[in-house]
């Protein structure tokens, strides 16, 4: 259910509301990847088929959101950022989505799984990629509150900002388990099919973007807050 700022009633429904569950959406569909990357490495491709569909219906819904707040979103706006600035932080957000099903597409349409010494490493790495999306999530949803003080409300601010500042962090443990990983990777690449060993790669890569694009939309959102 979209949660309405009392300033929306100047303007009817708040654009807010929305750009929250757009960034809802784009989590769900991050936090199913590691479940995906568990059922592969099991050889379950039907529940990672199912689960692969989960993520693709996630990021085609982000996607409806997406194109439903840029038509709605009111031209003059009675908030203290400007109308630009929210459409470019919904479509930072989406990357997210996009991302994770662009990993997941590769995992089921070749049917990819990790090498068993490196499983661990790729669920931990598909985990804390997750969880700086949902991080993520956790500040945007105060975007509300933040748009109530005018972004200037010392505690909603010093809030956020402690959410951000996990965001970063795990993004940066996702960097240094993305670079254990390929150095892994490399050891056991003569034992492996090159093809499979190129698409692993760029499924570390992909996995370790979700956790970038997370960082993007705490960025964005600190930009909102210095203006």
């Amino acid at each position: 259910m979209p949660i309405l700022s009392p300033l929306g009633n100047l303007f009817g429904r708040s654009p807010i509301g929305p750009i929250q569950e757009h960034m809802a959406m784009v989590d769900r569909a991050a936090q199913l990847v590691p479940d995906l990357l568990r059922a592969s490495g099991a050889d379950d491709w039907e529940a990672a088929s199912a689960i692969h569909q989960a993520i693709a219906e996630a990021e085609a819904e982000a996607d409806q959101l997406k194109r439903s707040v840029r038509r709605h979103l009111p031209n003059r706006l009675f908030l203290p950022v400007p109308r630009s600035d929210l459409l470019t932080l919904v479509g930072v957000q989406d990357h997210i989505a996009n991302t994770a099903k662009d990993a997941a597409g590769l995992i089921i349409g070749r049917k990819i799984r990790f090498p068993a010494p490196l499983q661990d490493a790729a669920i931990k790495l598909a985990e804390t990629s997750a969880a700086t999306s949902h991080h993520a999530l956790r500040a945007i949803q105060e975007l509300d509150e933040l748009l109530e003080v005018g972004f200037t409300g010392t505690e909603e601010i010093s809030r956020v900002e402690a959410m951000l500042k996990t965001v970063d962090e795990l993004e940066c443990s996702s960097d240094e388990i993305a670079v254990d990983l390929r150095a892994s990777l490399f050891k056991l690449e003569r034992d492996l099919p090159p093809i499979d060993v190129m698409f692993l790669y760029q499924i570390i890569t992909l996995l370790g973007s979700v956790a970038d694009d997370a960082e993007s939309v705490g960025d964005r959102l600190q930009i909102l807050m210095a203006k």
